[in-house]
């Protein structure tokens, strides 16, 4: 009898398991789900948000020209250049999709040469009736990405291609007052910082999860020209 106890003990533990060990499977599984399809909407709904709500040309939240910006304003303006600018922001998350190797070492050289071409946009400034063409070399940096997803083009090709995004960026706190530029490089430091910690860190596991890389890539170089034709035409 006591024999018969453990037993069924045992069974019901055995049972308890399996079923924990489904719902984890089950739980897996629909993030697995969501995350494809979120990697699919997500870019679709940051062109049609970009659409009807245009980049800010100068700071975020109305702070107005670079000379009569506060340290605390640069900071602020620092932090989201990188996240409000939806061409920008696309090439930092599409850069998990790529399944760089030891992507960690690659957060550095990233954020450095990024900052760099910020700096040199501090030196050489940008002829304005440049600007267009460059946003749209920007914009067009999201098509040689997707190539660089499809294993076209060398990942390296990345480092460039983020100091130029960097000197976009840069160009946005010309004539500030040296307090608020380095604040502003402060904040471009930490927002763009984190940001390729998280997308970097998720890239390990992507890879894994997305199968059908090739509707991805064309879904960004389709964004990518949108963007770039825009920028020439507006």
């Amino acid at each position: 009898m006591f024999v018969l106890a453990n037993v069924q003990i045992v069974k019901n533990v055995h049972h308890a398991k399996i079923i924990n060990l489904n719902r984890k499977m089950n739980s897996k599984n629909f993030f697995h789900k969501n995350l494809k399809v979120s990697l699919i909407i997500f870019p679709v709904y940051l062109f049609f948000i970009s659409i009807y709500n245009p980049v800010f040309a100068h700071h975020p939240f109305g702070m107005g020209e670079s000379s009569t910006l506060t340290s605390w304003q640069g900071f602020i303006s620092g932090i989201g250049h990188p996240l409000l600018g939806p061409d920008h922001l696309l090439f930092i998350l599409a850069i998990s999709l790529i399944g760089l190797r030891f992507p960690k070492k690659w957060i550095l050289p990233l954020l450095g040469f990024g900052l760099i071409g910020s700096a040199i946009a501090q030196i050489l400034s940008l002829p304005e009736f440049m600007i267009p063409y460059a946003e749209a070399l920007v914009s067009l940096s999201l098509v040689l990405e997707s190539l660089i997803i499809l294993g076209y083009l060398p990942s390296s090709l990345l480092l460039p291609m983020i100091s130029l995004h960097g000197y976009l960026i840069g160009g946005a706190i010309i004539g500030a007052e040296q307090s608020p530029l380095l604040s502003y490089f402060l904040g471009i430091f930490i927002g763009q910082g984190s940001l390729l910690l998280i997308v970097l860190y998720l890239s390990e596991h992507i890879g894994k999860i997305l199968k059908n890389k090739n509707l991805v890539s064309g879904i960004l170089i389709g964004i990518g020209a949108a963007f770039s034709w825009v920028a020439l035409i507006d």
